[in-house]
């Protein structure tokens, strides 16, 4: 009953969004080219799907994040783990990366064009570089947040070395963990689509967005917009959404 009522009140909320956004663009006059409405965008958005171009986007924009996004949680995770490990690393490794992470990750676009082209590599560089960062920092706080008597409760259980760090603070650490991989999966989406924009040859909904603007297709751009804010929610839902809930099932945190 509960979630049927969070989804009745969500229904609501954005049918009356659209209602008024719809009046709005009627009761204004104003041209699609210039403001489009909801009737607009959905009209693009069948064309879309008529034409058989937003799925095979769908498909290279979500592959490229499958990739990158991957990378960049492993890698993300070790190297916080590394940096909470030692304090070397800390003082030398970690301050080098919280640097990096004050840089936007639109910087990392001539970076990347320099190195690997407006193509594919350039693109996923851009995505790792977007999200790596803000995970590895995610993590080192997450790991060293951990009550010391962990640690020492697993020593005294035999773990050492490698295993206390995989066997005891890993799992310890999950629920932080976790809300640094949703805000690196933010960051990795956030880049990916910047760097689809400017990579005109590969296909994806950045590509769309791109095409909409050369052919002054603001209610193609509008389409796609919503596209991405839709994928963006279902993977929030469907993915982050069950790991929350087993995160919270096994280390009794409290959720709404």
């Amino acid at each position: 009953m509960k979630r049927g009522g969070r989804f009745f009140r969500g229904a609501l909320f954005f049918a009356v969004l659209v209602l008024i956004w719809e009046a709005v663009v009627v009761a204004a006059k104003v041209p699609p080219f210039l403001f489009p409405g909801p009737l607009d965008v959905a009209q693009s958005i069948r064309e879309l799907l008529l034409h058989q171009e937003l799925f095979p986007a769908v498909a290279a924009s979500m592959r490229r994040m499958a990739i990158g996004y991957s990378f960049s949680l492993a890698g993300g995770v070790l190297v916080g783990m590394l940096l909470a490990a030692s304090r070397l690393a800390d003082e030398t490794l970690g301050s080098l990366l919280l640097g990096l992470q004050t840089l936007p990750s639109i910087c990392w676009l001539p970076v990347a064009i320099l190195w690997f082209g407006l193509g594919e590599a350039g693109i996923l560089f851009v995505v790792v570089a977007g999200a790596f960062l803000a995970v590895a920092s995610s993590a080192r706080d997450a790991f060293r947040n951990l009550p010391p008597v962990l640690f020492r409760a697993g020593r005294t259980l035999g773990a050492t070395g490698r295993g206390l760090w995989f066997r005891v603070a890993l799992p310890a650490a999950a629920p932080a963990l976790l809300s640094g991989a949703k805000l690196g999966w933010s960051f990795a989406w956030r880049s990916l689509m910047a760097g689809e924009l400017l990579s005109a040859g590969a296909p994806g909904l950045g590509q769309m967005l791109t095409m909409g603007r050369e052919l002054n297709d603001l209610p193609r751009v509008a389409a796609v917009m919503v596209v991405i804010m839709i994928l963006g929610r279902t993977v929030d839902r469907f993915v982050f959404g069950p790991a929350e809930a087993a995160v919270a099932a096994r280390w009794g945190t409290t959720g709404r």
